[in-house]
Protein backbone atom coordinates (compact mmCIF):
# COMPACT_ATOMS: atom_id res chain seq x y z
CA UNK A 1 0.00 0.00 0.00
CA UNK A 2 2.81 2.39 0.91
CA UNK A 3 4.51 1.72 -2.43
CA UNK A 4 1.38 2.02 -4.60
CA UNK A 5 -0.02 5.15 -2.97
CA UNK A 6 2.89 7.13 -1.48
CA UNK A 7 1.03 10.46 -1.61
CA UNK A 8 -2.60 9.62 -0.83
CA UNK A 9 -2.14 10.22 2.89
CA UNK A 10 -1.37 13.80 1.94
CA UNK A 11 -4.04 14.35 -0.72
CA UNK A 12 -7.63 15.55 -0.71
CA UNK A 13 -9.59 13.79 -3.46
CA UNK A 14 -12.34 15.60 -5.39
CA UNK A 15 -15.02 13.67 -7.27
CA UNK A 16 -18.12 14.87 -9.12
CA UNK A 17 -20.25 14.06 -6.07
CA UNK A 18 -18.15 14.62 -2.97
CA UNK A 19 -14.74 15.32 -1.44
CA UNK A 20 -12.80 12.41 0.03
CA UNK A 21 -9.87 12.04 2.41
CA UNK A 22 -10.67 15.41 3.94
CA UNK A 23 -9.30 14.89 7.43
CA UNK A 24 -5.62 14.58 8.21
CA UNK A 25 -4.28 11.96 10.59
CA UNK A 26 -2.30 13.39 13.50
CA UNK A 27 -1.69 10.24 15.57
CA UNK A 28 2.06 9.43 15.32
CA UNK A 29 1.27 5.67 15.43
CA UNK A 30 -1.47 5.73 12.77
CA UNK A 31 0.68 4.19 10.03
CA UNK A 32 2.87 2.02 12.25
CA UNK A 33 1.79 -1.15 10.41
CA UNK A 34 3.22 0.35 7.22
CA UNK A 35 6.42 1.31 9.04
CA UNK A 36 5.69 5.00 8.45
CA UNK A 37 6.55 7.43 11.24
CA UNK A 38 3.72 9.99 11.42
CA UNK A 39 5.10 11.91 14.41
CA UNK A 40 5.79 15.65 14.25
CA UNK A 41 9.12 16.87 15.55
CA UNK A 42 10.88 20.21 15.25
CA UNK A 43 13.56 18.67 13.06
CA UNK A 44 11.04 17.09 10.66
CA UNK A 45 9.12 20.38 10.51
CA UNK A 46 12.29 22.32 9.62
CA UNK A 47 13.13 19.76 6.95
CA UNK A 48 9.70 19.85 5.27
CA UNK A 49 8.72 23.50 5.67
CA UNK A 50 9.53 25.70 2.66
CA UNK A 51 8.42 29.12 1.38
CA UNK A 52 8.70 30.22 -2.25
CA UNK A 53 7.66 33.56 -3.78
CA UNK A 54 5.80 33.05 -7.06
CA UNK A 55 4.77 36.61 -7.91
CA UNK A 56 5.55 39.92 -6.24
CA UNK A 57 4.86 43.63 -6.61
CA UNK A 58 4.48 46.42 -4.06
CA UNK A 59 0.70 45.84 -3.95
CA UNK A 60 0.48 42.05 -4.24
CA UNK A 61 2.45 38.95 -3.36
CA UNK A 62 1.72 35.31 -4.20
CA UNK A 63 3.79 32.71 -2.39
CA UNK A 64 3.76 29.00 -1.58
CA UNK A 65 4.15 27.55 1.89
CA UNK A 66 4.92 23.83 1.91
CA UNK A 67 5.01 21.44 4.86
CA UNK A 68 2.50 23.06 7.25
CA UNK A 69 -1.03 22.18 8.32
CA UNK A 70 -4.21 24.20 7.80
CA UNK A 71 -4.35 25.58 11.40
CA UNK A 72 -0.94 27.23 11.00
CA UNK A 73 -1.78 28.54 7.53
CA UNK A 74 -5.06 29.97 8.80
CA UNK A 75 -3.32 31.55 11.80
CA UNK A 76 -0.97 33.38 9.42
CA UNK A 77 -3.90 34.54 7.27
CA UNK A 78 -5.90 35.79 10.26
CA UNK A 79 -2.90 37.67 11.68
CA UNK A 80 -2.42 39.46 8.35
CA UNK A 81 -6.09 40.44 8.41
CA UNK A 82 -6.49 41.41 12.04
CA UNK A 83 -3.23 41.80 13.97
CA UNK A 84 -0.70 43.59 11.76
CA UNK A 85 -0.86 47.26 12.88
CA UNK A 86 -1.69 50.13 10.54
CA UNK A 87 -2.28 53.89 10.74
CA UNK A 88 -5.87 55.05 10.17
CA UNK A 89 -8.09 58.04 10.91
CA UNK A 90 -9.61 57.45 14.36
CA UNK A 91 -10.95 60.86 15.46
CA UNK A 92 -12.74 63.40 13.25
CA UNK A 93 -13.46 66.81 14.76
CA UNK A 94 -16.08 68.37 12.47
CA UNK A 95 -16.31 72.15 12.79
CA UNK A 96 -18.50 72.74 9.72
CA UNK A 97 -20.48 70.35 7.56
CA UNK A 98 -23.28 71.75 5.41
CA UNK A 99 -23.14 68.93 2.85
CA UNK A 100 -25.98 66.44 2.47
CA UNK A 101 -23.86 63.77 4.21
CA UNK A 102 -24.44 63.29 7.95
CA UNK A 103 -21.51 63.88 10.30
CA UNK A 104 -21.23 60.25 11.41
CA UNK A 105 -21.33 58.92 7.82
CA UNK A 106 -18.70 61.46 6.76
CA UNK A 107 -16.47 60.47 9.70
CA UNK A 108 -16.87 56.77 8.80
CA UNK A 109 -15.93 57.36 5.16
CA UNK A 110 -12.88 59.39 6.19
CA UNK A 111 -11.78 56.62 8.57
CA UNK A 112 -11.67 54.08 5.73
CA UNK A 113 -9.25 56.12 3.58
CA UNK A 114 -5.87 54.30 3.69
CA UNK A 115 -3.02 56.53 4.87
CA UNK A 116 0.52 56.15 3.50
CA UNK A 117 2.39 56.09 6.81
CA UNK A 118 4.66 53.34 8.13
CA UNK A 119 3.12 52.21 11.45
CA UNK A 120 6.47 50.82 12.55
CA UNK A 121 7.56 54.44 13.01
CA UNK A 122 4.77 55.12 15.53
CA UNK A 123 3.60 53.81 18.88
CA UNK A 124 0.08 53.06 20.10
CA UNK A 125 -1.71 55.89 21.89
CA UNK A 126 -2.70 53.52 24.72
CA UNK A 127 0.98 52.84 25.41
CA UNK A 128 1.45 56.42 26.60
CA UNK A 129 0.67 57.65 30.08
CA UNK A 130 -2.79 59.24 30.37
CA UNK A 131 -3.43 58.28 26.71
CA UNK A 132 -1.57 61.41 25.65
CA UNK A 133 -1.46 62.18 21.92
CA UNK A 134 1.90 63.44 20.64
CA UNK A 135 4.09 63.40 17.54
CA UNK A 136 5.23 59.83 18.20
CA UNK A 137 1.73 58.32 18.08
CA UNK A 138 -0.58 60.71 16.19
CA UNK A 139 -0.81 62.34 12.76
CA UNK A 140 -3.01 65.34 12.04
CA UNK A 141 -4.84 66.08 8.78
CA UNK A 142 -7.28 68.85 7.93
CA UNK A 143 -10.11 68.99 5.40
CA UNK A 144 -11.27 72.49 4.53
CA UNK A 145 -13.20 72.84 1.28
CA UNK A 146 -16.03 75.04 0.02
CA UNK A 147 -18.02 74.64 -3.20
CA UNK A 148 -18.56 77.68 -5.40
CA UNK A 149 -20.26 78.36 -8.71
CA UNK A 150 -17.95 78.77 -11.68
CA UNK A 151 -18.88 82.09 -13.31
CA UNK A 152 -17.14 81.15 -16.56
CA UNK A 153 -19.21 78.00 -17.13
CA UNK A 154 -22.46 77.95 -19.09
CA UNK A 155 -25.68 76.40 -17.86
CA UNK A 156 -25.23 73.23 -19.94
CA UNK A 157 -21.78 72.42 -18.54
CA UNK A 158 -21.30 69.20 -16.54
CA UNK A 159 -21.13 69.57 -12.72
CA UNK A 160 -17.32 69.39 -12.60
CA UNK A 161 -17.20 72.43 -14.92
CA UNK A 162 -20.27 74.20 -13.55
CA UNK A 163 -18.98 74.22 -9.96
CA UNK A 164 -15.61 74.53 -8.23
CA UNK A 165 -14.79 71.87 -5.60
CA UNK A 166 -18.03 70.00 -6.28
CA UNK A 167 -16.34 66.64 -5.65
CA UNK A 168 -14.41 66.08 -2.42
CA UNK A 169 -11.56 63.61 -2.83
CA UNK A 170 -9.01 62.04 -0.50
CA UNK A 171 -6.42 64.27 -2.19
CA UNK A 172 -8.09 67.25 -0.49
CA UNK A 173 -6.79 66.06 2.89
CA UNK A 174 -3.83 68.16 4.05
CA UNK A 175 -1.21 66.77 6.41
CA UNK A 176 -0.24 69.12 9.27
CA UNK A 177 3.16 67.99 10.66
CA UNK A 178 3.48 67.96 14.44
CA UNK A 179 6.78 68.61 16.24
CA UNK A 180 9.65 67.09 14.24
CA UNK A 181 7.43 65.02 11.92
CA UNK A 182 8.19 67.13 8.84
CA UNK A 183 11.90 66.70 9.40
CA UNK A 184 11.44 62.99 9.98
CA UNK A 185 9.09 62.16 7.09
CA UNK A 186 9.65 64.99 4.59
CA UNK A 187 7.13 67.31 2.91
CA UNK A 188 5.21 64.58 1.10
CA UNK A 189 6.06 61.68 3.38
CA UNK A 190 2.60 61.31 4.92
CA UNK A 191 -0.47 61.32 2.66
CA UNK A 192 -3.49 59.28 1.56
CA UNK A 193 -2.47 56.23 -0.47
CA UNK A 194 -4.65 57.43 -3.38
CA UNK A 195 -5.79 60.95 -4.16
CA UNK A 196 -8.91 60.04 -6.16
CA UNK A 197 -11.05 58.32 -3.49
CA UNK A 198 -14.40 60.13 -3.55
CA UNK A 199 -15.59 61.28 -0.11
CA UNK A 200 -18.74 63.27 -0.91
CA UNK A 201 -20.22 65.85 -3.30
CA UNK A 202 -20.93 69.51 -2.65
CA UNK A 203 -22.97 72.26 -4.26
CA UNK A 204 -22.44 76.06 -4.11
CA UNK A 205 -22.44 77.38 -0.55
CA UNK A 206 -21.81 73.97 1.06
CA UNK A 207 -18.65 73.55 3.12
CA UNK A 208 -16.73 70.95 5.10
CA UNK A 209 -14.17 71.92 7.72
CA UNK A 210 -12.71 69.17 9.88
CA UNK A 211 -9.61 68.04 11.76
CA UNK A 212 -8.60 64.38 11.46
CA UNK A 213 -6.43 62.51 13.96
CA UNK A 214 -4.63 59.38 12.73
CA UNK A 215 -3.70 56.64 15.19
CA UNK A 216 -2.08 53.22 15.11
CA UNK A 217 -4.39 50.24 15.55
CA UNK A 218 -5.14 46.67 14.46
CA UNK A 219 -7.89 45.20 12.31
CA UNK A 220 -9.24 43.18 15.24
CA UNK A 221 -10.57 46.48 16.63
CA UNK A 222 -11.84 47.92 13.32
CA UNK A 223 -11.53 46.98 9.64
CA UNK A 224 -9.98 50.38 8.81
CA UNK A 225 -6.80 49.17 10.57
CA UNK A 226 -6.53 46.03 8.43
CA UNK A 227 -3.55 46.48 6.06
CA UNK A 228 -4.83 44.06 3.41
CA UNK A 229 -7.45 44.31 0.70
CA UNK A 230 -7.55 40.54 0.84
CA UNK A 231 -5.43 37.73 2.27
CA UNK A 232 -6.36 34.22 1.19
CA UNK A 233 -4.92 30.77 0.63
CA UNK A 234 -5.88 27.62 -1.23
CA UNK A 235 -4.45 24.13 -1.46
CA UNK A 236 -2.22 23.44 -4.45
CA UNK A 237 -4.12 21.42 -7.11
CA UNK A 238 -2.79 18.13 -8.43
CA UNK A 239 -4.17 16.53 -11.61
CA UNK A 240 -3.49 12.78 -11.86
CA UNK A 241 -4.06 10.89 -15.11
CA UNK A 242 -5.45 7.39 -14.50
CA UNK A 243 -4.60 6.55 -18.10
CA UNK A 244 -3.13 8.41 -21.07
CA UNK A 245 -5.58 10.66 -22.90
CA UNK A 246 -4.70 10.71 -26.58
CA UNK A 247 -5.82 11.97 -29.95
CA UNK A 248 -9.23 13.59 -30.22
CA UNK A 249 -9.87 12.96 -26.52
CA UNK A 250 -6.80 15.04 -25.68
CA UNK A 251 -7.99 17.89 -27.92
CA UNK A 252 -11.45 17.77 -26.33
CA UNK A 253 -9.97 17.79 -22.81
CA UNK A 254 -7.85 20.85 -23.60
CA UNK A 255 -10.85 22.66 -25.06
CA UNK A 256 -13.11 21.77 -22.12
CA UNK A 257 -10.95 23.33 -19.39
CA UNK A 258 -11.92 27.00 -18.85
CA UNK A 259 -8.69 27.73 -16.91
CA UNK A 260 -6.26 26.45 -19.58
CA UNK A 261 -4.74 23.79 -17.33
CA UNK A 262 -4.16 21.20 -20.07
CA UNK A 263 -1.86 21.23 -23.06
CA UNK A 264 -1.06 18.82 -25.88
CA UNK A 265 2.30 17.08 -26.21
CA UNK A 266 3.33 15.39 -29.44
CA UNK A 267 4.90 12.00 -28.71
CA UNK A 268 6.03 10.34 -31.92
CA UNK A 269 3.09 11.72 -33.87
CA UNK A 270 0.56 10.96 -31.13
CA UNK A 271 -1.16 13.82 -29.33
CA UNK A 272 -1.13 13.23 -25.56
CA UNK A 273 -2.79 15.46 -22.94
CA UNK A 274 -0.65 16.86 -20.14
CA UNK A 275 -1.54 18.95 -17.07
CA UNK A 276 0.83 21.79 -17.99
CA UNK A 277 -0.51 24.49 -15.63
CA UNK A 278 -2.01 22.75 -12.56
CA UNK A 279 -1.82 25.96 -10.44
CA UNK A 280 -4.54 27.47 -12.65
CA UNK A 281 -7.02 24.74 -11.73
CA UNK A 282 -10.10 26.07 -9.90
CA UNK A 283 -11.54 22.57 -9.36
CA UNK A 284 -14.60 23.28 -11.51
CA UNK A 285 -14.65 19.50 -12.22
CA UNK A 286 -15.47 20.01 -15.90
CA UNK A 287 -12.68 17.56 -16.84
CA UNK A 288 -14.25 14.74 -14.77
CA UNK A 289 -17.91 15.47 -15.47
CA UNK A 290 -19.50 12.30 -16.80
CA UNK A 291 -18.50 8.68 -16.30
CA UNK A 292 -16.15 8.49 -19.28
CA UNK A 293 -14.14 11.59 -18.33
CA UNK A 294 -13.95 10.50 -14.68
CA UNK A 295 -12.19 7.31 -15.82
CA UNK A 296 -9.33 9.40 -17.21
CA UNK A 297 -8.53 11.92 -14.47
CA UNK A 298 -8.50 12.25 -10.69
CA UNK A 299 -8.52 15.72 -9.16
CA UNK A 300 -6.56 16.18 -5.96
CA UNK A 301 -5.36 18.93 -3.65
CA UNK A 302 -2.07 18.64 -1.77
CA UNK A 303 -2.94 18.92 1.91
CA UNK A 304 0.29 20.59 3.09
CA UNK A 305 0.98 22.86 0.08
CA UNK A 306 -0.70 26.27 0.44
CA UNK A 307 -0.84 29.01 -2.18
CA UNK A 308 -1.16 32.38 -0.43
CA UNK A 309 -2.33 35.55 -2.16
CA UNK A 310 -1.97 38.85 -0.26
CA UNK A 311 -3.02 42.26 -1.60
CA UNK A 312 -2.00 45.41 0.27
CA UNK A 313 -4.20 48.50 0.56
CA UNK A 314 -1.06 50.58 -0.04
CA UNK A 315 -0.05 51.47 3.51
CA UNK A 316 2.54 48.63 3.49
CA UNK A 317 4.33 46.77 0.74
CA UNK A 318 2.69 43.36 0.41
CA UNK A 319 5.97 41.64 1.37
CA UNK A 320 6.13 43.68 4.59
CA UNK A 321 2.63 42.56 5.62
CA UNK A 322 3.76 38.93 5.48
CA UNK A 323 6.98 39.73 7.36
CA UNK A 324 5.13 41.60 10.10
CA UNK A 325 2.56 38.79 10.39
CA UNK A 326 5.34 36.23 10.88
CA UNK A 327 6.80 38.43 13.64
CA UNK A 328 3.42 38.52 15.40
CA UNK A 329 3.07 34.73 15.03
CA UNK A 330 6.57 34.23 16.43
CA UNK A 331 5.71 36.50 19.37
CA UNK A 332 2.61 34.44 20.14
CA UNK A 333 4.59 31.18 20.05
CA UNK A 334 7.30 32.67 22.29
CA UNK A 335 4.69 33.84 24.79
CA UNK A 336 3.12 30.37 25.00
CA UNK A 337 6.54 28.75 25.43
CA UNK A 338 7.50 31.16 28.23
CA UNK A 339 4.21 30.62 30.04
CA UNK A 340 4.57 26.83 29.78
CA UNK A 341 8.14 27.04 31.11
CA UNK A 342 6.94 29.18 34.01
CA UNK A 343 4.14 26.74 34.74
CA UNK A 344 6.61 23.84 34.68
CA UNK A 345 8.89 25.66 37.14
CA UNK A 346 6.00 26.01 39.57
CA UNK A 347 4.97 22.37 39.23
CA UNK A 348 7.29 19.94 37.34
CA UNK A 349 4.52 17.31 37.42
CA UNK A 350 2.26 19.34 35.13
Amino acid sequence: MADRHPDRRNRVILTTRNIQNVFGVEDPRAFGALKIDNSLTLESFKKKMKMQIIEESDDKIVFDVIGIDAPLANALRRIMLAEVPKMAIETVNIYQNTSIMQDEVLAHRLGLIPIKADPRMFSFVHEHKDLEMNESNTLVFTLDITCEANPQANANSPPDKLYKNSDVYSGDLKWIPQGSQEEKFGDDGIRPVLNDIIITKLRPGQQIEAELLVEKGIGKDHAKWSPVCTASYRLHPAIVFKREVKGNEAETLKRLCPMGVFDIEDLGGTKVARARYPRNCSMCRECIRGEERAKNIELQRIRDHFIFSVESDGAYRARDIVTEALKVLKGKATKIRNELEELYKQDPNV
